[in-house]
């Protein structure tokens, strides 16, 4: 999917491919929700169709076209401020961790395809900022492979900050201007050709919103979110508890908290409601993240966006050339039928840019290249593809 970066502490990420029409164009898109206490909590589930909603009709959406570029910036951080620019800001020590990020991940799955090459686009953002998206499709190992990266900034128009404040704004006297905002991420999608091999997603991001410029000394608010997780067609024990230990390393260098309630996030966060099962066999997914040191986070991004090569490589090289049959391959694409489902109906920021006619190419880049239905599908009870769905009804303790 699209990178997505959170703009709001209580529900949403968002990916910058959109533009709210205010006096100053803003680029904001691709919101998705943060996981309810209880998937069935009727209240939470209202309050957040009620906000999302509110966040659609309360701003008139229009799209800002991107300007393709021939070479890639040192960096996208032109015309911000001085503090923000400087090479020790935040903001430029994430770009610089997201981009080497980017080529890392890249070059790892260059190598393991063996022949396949990304296609890359530049593109710069008249309101400030842009991005860089690479796309491998049909190689030797990778039916499609997505790595996204964006660093986006400008002027949050006040409708579109009050709607993803929500109560906290709605109860202030004040009336704010538009918002200076910063937003930037990396995200991925990896699908794989063998059945036996998984897809992983993983996307990890950073907001900051200033002080308006009618209430000067206002505190700039900051937030990181992220994960990664792995969807595969079938178990292989060994390979999901190698990824999740992985996960786990990364997490407990900072917060021996952090692996069970990120874990525990991301089983409920890519739940398909309508099938009552999960997308995968999950991992970490963290959204609005504040309330730590902001160098400790910025630290702990960067470990877990380091963790992807490692976590998910070793796999691929046991498992690409392992020989399947037909059948094998029809339950991949089931399988990937159910991605499709995910981020169609659920996915909060491809809905949502599909209604507001946001960068196609960039909100459709998660989806595979093939995908299967079959009427009313039902896999042996006991066999393997048995196992793998029981697994996504019933998430696990892999560790």
């Amino acid at each position: 999917m699209p990178c997505t970066i959170s703009i709001s502490a209580p529900s949403y990420s968002i990916t910058p491919f959109f533009t709210f029409t205010s006096s100053k164009s803003t680029q904001i898109s691709h919101i998705s929700h943060t996981p309810p206490k209880s998937l069935t909590t009727q209240t939470r589930k209202t309050t957040s169709s009620h906000h999302f909603q509110r966040l659609i009709t309360k701003a008139t959406v229009s799209i800002e076209k991107e300007t393709p570029e021939s070479e890639r910036p040192d960096t996208f951080l032109r015309g911000v401020d001085n503090d923000g620019a400087t090479a020790s800001s935040v903001r430029a020590r994430f770009e610089k961790m997201i981009r080497e990020a980017q080529d890392k991940v890249c070059n790892a799955i260059e190598q393991a395809d063996g022949g396949g090459k990304f296609k890359e686009d530049v593109w710069s953002r008249p309101g400030g900022g842009g991005g860089i998206s690479r796309v491998l499709q049909d190689g030797a190992v990778w039916e499609k492979a997505g790595v996204n990266v964006s660093v986006v900034y400008g002027q949050m128009p006040p409708d579109a900050y009050r709607a993803a404040k929500g109560a906290a704004a709605a109860s202030s006297d004040q009336k704010p201007g538009p918002i200076p905002f910063f937003a930037a991420g990396i995200s991925s999608v990896l699908h794989p050709k063998n059945p036996f091999a998984p897809t992983l997603h993983f996307n990890y991001r950073y907001f900051e919103t200033d002080a308006p410029k009618d209430a000067p000394g206002a505190p700039r608010q900051w937030w990181f979110g992220g994960g990664t997780d792995l969807t595969p067609a079938y178990i292989f024990e060994e390979d999901v508890k190698h990824f999740h230990s992985v996960q786990k390393q990364a997490c407990d260098k900072f917060d021996p908290t952090f692996y069970p309630r990120f874990k525990k996030w991301c089983d409920d966060y890519f739940y398909i409601k309508h099938r009552d099962e999960r997308r995968g066999l999950g991992g970490i997914f963290f959204d609005d993240l504040n309330d730590y040191d902001q160098e400790m986070l910025l630290s702990f991004a960067t470990e877990c966006a380091n963790s992807v090569i490692p976590a998910y490589i070793p796999i691929i090289e046991k498992r690409k050339d392992l020989p399947f049959t037909d059948h094998q391959k029809a339950w991949q694409q089931l399988r990937r039928g159910r991605y499709v489902e995910f981020n169609l109906v659920y996915d909060r920021g491809t809905t949502f840019g599909l209604k507001t006619g946001g960068r196609i190419e960039s909100i459709l880049v998660s989806l595979p290249l093939t995908a299967r239905w079959e009427y009313d599908h039902k896999p042996e009870v006991g066999s393997e593809e048995w196992k793998l769905l029981d697994a996504c009804i019933n998430p696990k303790e892999w560790l």
